[in-house]
């Protein structure tokens, strides 16, 4: 008896895939830095300082004083020569009240009187050292500054990105297949 057989072979498809990788490459640029830094703004004033001369010792030295000064010194020396008067006065009358003692007071009297120290002249009017005074106040400059801002500019890079982006690619490295055949067998 004949039997018809079927045999199948069969392939399977190869599907190939080629590819290439993608590449990136990123550079980022320096960022651009202007900086100005302006001079700050400053005003100094000084005022004058205040300068006191005090010269009326040296005046008064001088002989040149105020009126109600001077009155008060010549009223001053005045009492001073009653009193000295009056004293010599007084001695001298003692002196004559004992002239019947013996001794030539009235000549001796008259010695006295005419014995004055000499006077010189000379120049009466220098003020002696230190007569005149001196203050001076110094006034406290005023200093006004003002500040600037610096001036800053910046100017961001942006960052440069190139990019080949990868392929993929298909083919067929081998087609499915199938056969089939019939066999007559015997049995």
């Amino acid at each position: 008896m004949q039997i018809t057989q079927l045999r199948m072979q069969s392939s399977p498809a190869i599907l190939g895939i080629n590819h290439t990788e993608s590449s990136q490459s990123i550079r980022q640029p320096k960022a651009e830095l202007n900086l100005q830094s302006p001079k700050a703004e400053m005003s100094i004033r000084s005022p004058k300082g205040i300068l006191t001369i005090d010269q009326s010792q040296a005046w008064a030295a001088t002989g040149l004083k105020p009126t109600s000064q001077q009155i008060a010194d010549e009223a001053r020396k005045g009492i001073q020569e009653a009193y000295a008067g009056t004293s010599r006065r007084t001695r001298e009358g003692t002196q004559l009240m004992e002239i019947e003692n013996g001794g030539n007071a009235v000549s001796r009297i008259a010695r006295q009187r005419s014995d004055l120290p000499m006077k010189f002249s000379n120049i009466g009017f220098i003020p002696p050292p230190v007569s005149v005074k001196l203050k001076y106040q110094p006034i406290k400059p005023d200093i006004q500054v003002t500040p600037q801002k610096v001036q800053m500019d910046a100017r961001v890079q942006k960052p440069l990105i190139q990019y080949q982006p990868g392929t993929v690619s298909f083919h067929m490295k081998q087609k499915e297949s199938l056969e089939i055949h019939a066999i007559n067998l015997e049995i």
